[in-house]
């Protein structure tokens, strides 16, 4: 990742508070200018305003350090940050994907990860420049959301 690089993630309708959490702390340690929490993704505030406690247990605290939005619709987020020039990157198992390894980002990157069964929408993937994927060696079809994105980020990252 160059100095000059932006880089944003965005968690589209995460469900575990955990694996928000988690991601957060990906984002921290990866240098991850700003998160965005989509549709059902859990917020690091609840709606009056507290702290929530099941995203802090796995943030330790990165949720405090990282900027953050929350936005109910995906589609006008995704077409406001294409105009300005990022390119996404979706986390996701595609026949279009590209093996994780070979994926480098661009000097203003986006991110994507989706629910942790339904995966990201095809709409989702038609729209991204690129689609990542982590091959699956054993039985399992995929691996958790926070673990995948912590893997495929730092790779794509070069950390």
């Amino acid at each position: 990742m160059k100095k000059s690089s932006t880089i944003y993630l965005i968690l589209h309708n995460i469900r575990s508070a955990e694996n928000t959490g988690a991601l957060f702390r990906t984002a921290d340690a990866g240098g991850i200018a700003k998160v965005f929490l989509v549709g059902t993704t859990p917020a690091p505030i609840d709606r009056f305003g507290r702290y929530r406690r099941d995203v802090a247990k796995s943030a330790l605290g990165a949720e405090k350090n990282i900027d953050w939005g929350y936005r109910t619709k995906l589609g006008p987020l995704l077409k406001r940050l294409k105009l300005e020039k990022f390119k996404i990157i979706a986390i996701e198992q595609s026949s279009r994907s590209l093996d994780y390894k070979i994926v480098r980002t661009f000097p203003r990157t986006v991110f994507i990860l989706g629910n942790e069964v339904r995966g990201l929408p095809s709409s989702v993937l038609k729209i991204a420049d690129v689609i990542a994927e982590i091959p699956m060696r054993g039985k399992k079809e995929s691996l958790n959301v926070a673990t995948a994105g912590g893997i495929a980020i730092f790779r794509m990252l070069n950390l």
